[in-house]
Formats: C-alpha cells, structure tokens, sequence
C-alpha cells in the first residue's frame, strides 16, 4: 500500500465564517519542499470545492477565496440542495 504524501499546511487555513456558515479553507503543499499550494474548501456537510490551478503562494490561494465568497457568497460552496419530495 503506498503511502499518501505528506502536506504542510498553510498558517491562513482553518475555519472561516462569515453569514453565520463556518466551511474549512485547506491551503497545503506537499511537505519539505517549496512547490505551490493548492486551495480546498470543505462545508459542514462534506462538499468539497477545489480548485483546479495550483497557487504561488498561500496568501494568493487565500485571497481567491476570499474573493469567492465576496463574489459568490459562502453558500456558493455548498452542493446543490436535495429535491423536496413532490406531494399530490
């Protein structure tokens, strides 16, 4: 079994808050080594949005999500909501 690579993480990751929702903002790189960082979030309900191009730095990645939720709002990060069950 091969082992998942280590990760260090960024100092900016963590819980992050706003409109009464707390996601968790993952910024992480592979350890020991000065490649870029990539940017996931994860909401309460395990949806995880990642991004597909890596970042230079952890203060850019960070900074992308924070204009993400300016942008889009935090619930942006959340799957699409479960159908309601139709009643007849």
């Amino acid at each position: 079994m091969a082992k998942a690579p280590k990760t260090e993480h960024s100092e900016l990751a963590g819980e992050f808050t706003d409109d009464g929702i707390t996601v968790l903002v993952d910024i992480y790189r592979p350890a020991g080594t000065q490649g870029d960082w990539t940017l996931e979030v994860i909401t309460e309900e395990d949806d995880v949005t990642s991004w597909e191009e890596p970042f230079p730095t952890d203060r850019e990645a960070f900074d992308e999500f924070l204009a993400t939720v300016e942008r889009d709002g935090i619930r942006s990060f959340f799957g699409e909501p479960e159908p309601q069950p139709a009643v007849h």
